[in-house]
Formats: structure tokens, sequence, C-alpha cells
């Protein structure tokens, strides 16, 4: 009996495609492309580009699902939709053992925090354009005027952006955190 698990086992291994170190650098072409891509946003903070137009979306759409929850926390909800959605797709990534997945799905949390940190930090000046033009609020203005820390608008923006640059590194540091 055992003598024909042997034999299994030795037909599985000839089967089996030797690891290369081709194998060992393929892990890292996501890690790559991640980075430049994320080097690039932090480099161009505050430029309004393709992924912000879905962010934006995004955003509004958080505002309508948290309506039901007080005027603070609907002002926070477009901005609470930009971290929950992408942290969730990452989350379904990581659970199902795709580490590519969960690479991108960092990627683009790092890039609404990039679109979060510009935002706060305007909260005093006001510049942003505004969906609603003058008939609308600026979120981050208010909330920051609610929690009396306008004066440290530009403060909470660093933070943000110290959180997406973060949120970058570890998305292209993956193929050392997980294991495939």
């Amino acid at each position: 009996m055992q003598n024909s698990t042997e034999k299994e086992v030795v037909k599985s291994l000839k089967k089996a495609k030797p690891y290369s170190k081709w194998d060992a650098l393929k892990k890292w072409v996501p890690s790559i492309v991640i980075f430049s891509i994320a080097l690039l946003w932090c480099l161009n903070r505050g430029e309004f580009g393709l992924m912000d137009n879905i962010d934006l979306v995004i955003h509004e759409a958080g505002h309508f699902f948290f309506s039901f929850f007080g005027k603070f926390i609907y002002t926070l909800g477009g901005t609470l939709m930009q971290i929950i959605l992408p942290s969730i797709i990452a989350g379904f990534f990581l659970r199902n053992n795709y580490r590519t997945g969960v690479q991108f799905s960092l990627l683009w949390l790092g890039q609404n925090f990039i679109n979060i940190s510009v935002y706060a930090a305007d909260a005093r000046a006001r510049n942003l354009p505004l969906l609603g033009g003058n008939k609308v609020y600026h979120d981050w203005h208010y909330m920051l005027g609610e929690l009396n820390l306008l004066e440290q608008d530009q403060i909470v923006g660093y933070f943000f952006f110290g959180v997406a640059i973060l949120i970058f590194i570890i998305a292209v540091l993956m193929p050392l955190i997980t294991r495939d």
C-alpha cells in the first residue's frame, strides 16, 4: 500500500512545474505597477483625474446611504463610502487569497485617501468646485467646524495623505506580507 502511495507522489512530482527565479520575481510585477501609479498620484496630489470622477459618484452615493443618520453622519457619509467600498473589495480579495486583487483594491483605497486629503485641506479656503455650486455646503468645512478643528484643516488633510502613503506601502509590500 505504501509503495503505491510513494509511486503516486513520485508521479505527481514529475508532473509538477519547477519553481524558477522568474516565479519569484513574477509576484512583484503588480507591486512595480502599483508603486508607479501611487507615486504619480502622490506627486500630482490635488489634480483631478479619471479616478476622481469615479470616486465622486461613490462619494455622492455615500451621502444618500447615510442620509438617515442625521446631518453630521450624512455629511461624513460621502467620505465614509469612499473608504468603505474599496475596503470591502480588498477584504473580499484577502479572504479569497487573491493578492493582486487586494493590492489593486488598496491602491484604490489609497487614491481615495488622497482625494479625501485634498477635500479636507480645502475646508477653510473652500476653493474646490462642488456639485451644486453655491447652493451646497463644503462637507469638511461643516464637519471640522462642528468638531472645532476648522483651523487644523491642513493638518487633517496631511493626516489623510499620510494614511494614503501608508496604504500604498502596504499594497506594494503585499508579496512579503502574504504567502502564495
